[in-house]
């Protein structure tokens, strides 16, 4: 079965370097035949000089460079960093056509939306650090939602991560922008730490994106479940949860994804690496199988590759 990573990052310098020789290494390892993928901004390479607003630029050229790496066959014929989005502060509203226009040609034509990080939360416990939280109110902010509808305009996608409970705010936003594509990353961001952790969590969050999908516009990333955020512990671990942890762990949500979705409008991502916390990319993709097993082969289409590629325009 042919699979698009619909949700990927690569880095360096970080803690632990991850460029495009081990993330084809990691699929080549996996037995998955994984053909294409979307690389999601992480931060990485910005600019250290130049206008603030064109600093993400640096990430487009990153990326170029990634892809030529896979283009040459020399690490396998998975197409990754086929599709690109990226970084910019949609605050500029009509102005962020430079940026765009920039990430563009930087990355060799490959840029299909930007992630907008609108994460926040009244409880400061739940941010794992690896991002500062975003002005509170973000996704209502005039300002970000005219960015949002240039985004709209050029038939750019926006890549939405916010905690579950700001699920309602997308939700506006959704209205406000009916011709905008709006992608919800990570199974809506699940939080299950903190004022989270209790038993009607799951049944709260399950409401907040049944909301989401009755938006026709808003379609869903299934994983990036690992995150010490999502309250499963596997930071706290000494050994890697199993196979069938993980898909208990995440069926639940992942189903209700997709019955609420539908597998038109939901696509899997591996989040890697920062998903590797719960296992490797084999895992991953094994777990994501399992939980599918019961879908039909169309289904199956589109939740592994189909919705992705028409989504990023990927051939």
């Amino acid at each position: 079965m042919a699979i698009v990573d619909s949700h990927h990052h690569l880095w360096h310098p970080h803690a632990d370097r991850y460029l495009v020789d081990a993330f084809q290494a990691d699929i080549e390892k996996s037995g998955h035949r994984v053909v294409a993928s979307v690389y999601v901004e992480g931060g990485a390479m910005h600019r250290q000089h130049g206008p603030e607003a064109l600093r993400p630029v640096g990430e487009a050229e990153f990326v170029a460079g990634m892809a030529a790496m896979s283009a040459s066959g020399a690490f396998g014929p998975t197409r990754c960093c086929e599709a690109f989005v990226g970084a910019a502060d949609l605050t500029l509203g009509d102005d962020v056509d430079e940026v765009l226009d920039a990430l563009d040609t930087a990355s060799g034509g490959r840029l299909r939306g930007i992630r907008g990080t609108a994460i926040w939360d009244a409880d400061v416990s739940v941010n794992s650090g690896t991002r500062p939280f975003a002005p509170r109110g973000l996704l209502l902010d005039p300002k970000f939602r005219a960015g949002v509808a240039r985004l709209a305009e050029r038939k750019l996608v926006y890549d939405a991560w916010q905690y579950y409970p700001q699920l309602p705010e997308l939700c506006t936003l959704a209205d406000a922008l009916p011709t905008a594509t709006l992608v919800v990353n990570h199974c809506g961001g699940l939080l299950g730490v903190g004022p989270y952790a209790t038993p009607e969590n799951f049944a709260n969050w399950k409401r907040m994106v049944a909301e989401a999908a009755r938006r026709p516009n808003v379609l869903m990333k299934l994983g990036g479940l690992a995150g010490r955020r999502t309250g499963f512990g596997y930071e706290g671990r000494r050994t890697l949860p199993t196979l069938g942890d993980l898909v208990g762990d995440w069926k639940p949500y992942v189903e209700t994804c997709i019955e609420l979705f539908g597998a038109h409008r939901c696509m899997f991502e591996t989040n890697f690496p920062v998903d590797q916390i719960a296992g490797d990319y084999q895992m991953i993709w094994n777990v994501f199988k399992m939980i599918t097993a019961n879908c039909t082969p169309e289904e199956k289409a589109k939740l592994f590759s189909e919705t992705a590629r028409r989504t990023y325009r990927m051939s």
